[in-house]
C-alpha cells in the first residue's frame, strides 16, 4: 500500500511576512537617512551636525518602523481572529450549511459537484475551521499576521539600512559628502532591490531600478529643500 508523507516543500511565500518587513525597513533606512543627510548637508551643516542628525534619524526611524509595523500587523491579526471566531460559531451552529458553502467554493474553482461535495465533507471532518479559514477567508499559515516578528524585522532592517549612508557620511571627505552619500546610497538601493527581487522570484533588473528611481527622487527633492532653506537662513 502506498504511503503518503507530509508535504514539506518550501515556497517563496513561506517567508513573505518577514521578507516584506525586512525589505521595507532596509529600503526606508537607506532612503530616509541618505535623504536626511543630503538635505542637511545642502543646507550647509557641519560634519558633526550631520552625524548627530544621522544617528538621531536612525534611532527615531527604527523605533517608528517597529511601532508602525507592530500596530499595522496587529490590526490585521485582530481582524483575522475576529473572522475565525465568527466562522467557528457558524460551524457550531450549522455545520451542514457550512459544508454546502465549502462545496460551492470548490465547484466555483472547477471541481465536479459530486467531487466537490466529497472533498468538502472530508476536509470538514479533518479540520473544519482550517478548511474554511484557508478556502473561504483566505487565511493561511504563510500569510498569518505575526506582529512581533514584523516589528523586529522592520526595526533591525531599518537600522542596518540607515547605518550604510551614515557610515559613508562618517568616512567621506566633507567637501564631497553629498556626492559620496548620494551615489553609494543609490548603489545600496540597487543591490537591495535586486536581492529582494531574486528572493521573491521576480526580475532583478526591475527590482533594482524601481527602488533606485524612487530613492534618487527622494534625495533630489530633499537636497533642493535643504539648499532652499539653507539659503534663506
Amino acid at each position: 500500500m502506498k504511503s503518503f508523507r507530509r508535504h514539506t516543500e518550501s515556497h517563496r511565500t513561506d517567508s513573505i511576512g518577514w521578507l516584506r518587513a525586512a525589505v521595507l525597513g532596509a529600503n526606508d533606512g537607506i532612503v530616509s537617512t541618505a535623504s536626511l543627510l543630503v538635505g542637511v548637508a545642502a543646507a550647509g551643516a557641519s560634519p558633526g551636525t550631520l552625524l548627530v542628525t544621522g544617528v538621531a534619524g536612525l534611532v527615531a526611524g527604527a523605533m517608528s518602523m517597529a511601532a508602525g509595523e507592530y500596530v499595522s500587523v496587529y490590526s490585521q491579526a485582530d481582524t483575522e481572529a475576529a473572522d475565525l471566531s465568527r466562522e467557528r460559531s457558524e460551524l457550531e451552529a450549522d455545520p451542514v450549511a457550512e459544508t454546502r458553502e465549502l462545496t460551492a467554493i470548490y465547484v466555483g474553482r472547477g471541481l465536479e459537484p459530486a467531487l466537490a461535495q466529497q472533498v468538502a465533507t472530508q476536509l470538514m471532518a479533518h479540520d473544519a475551521l482550517g478548511a474554511h479559514a484557508r478556502d473561504e477567508l483566505g487565511i493561511s499559515e504563510a500569510f498569518t499576521a505575526k506582529p512581533v516578528q514584523a516589528a523586529l524585522a522592520s526595526a533591525a532592517s531599518f537600522a542596518v539600512g540607515a547605518a550604510l549612508p551614515l557610515g559613508i557620511a562618517w568616512l567621506a571627505p566633507a567637501a564631497s559628502l553629498m556626492v559620496w552619500v548620494g551615489l553609494t546610497s543609490l548603489l545600496f538601493l540597487a543591490l537591495l532591490g535586486a536581492v529582494a527581487a531574486r528572493v521573491g522570484g521576480a526580475s532583478m533588473a526591475v527590482g533594482a531600478w524601481r527602488v533606485t528611481f524612487w530613492g534618487a527622487l527622494a534625495m533630489v527633492i530633499t537636497a533642493g529643500v535643504g539648499r532652499l532653506f539653507g539659503a534663506v537662513v
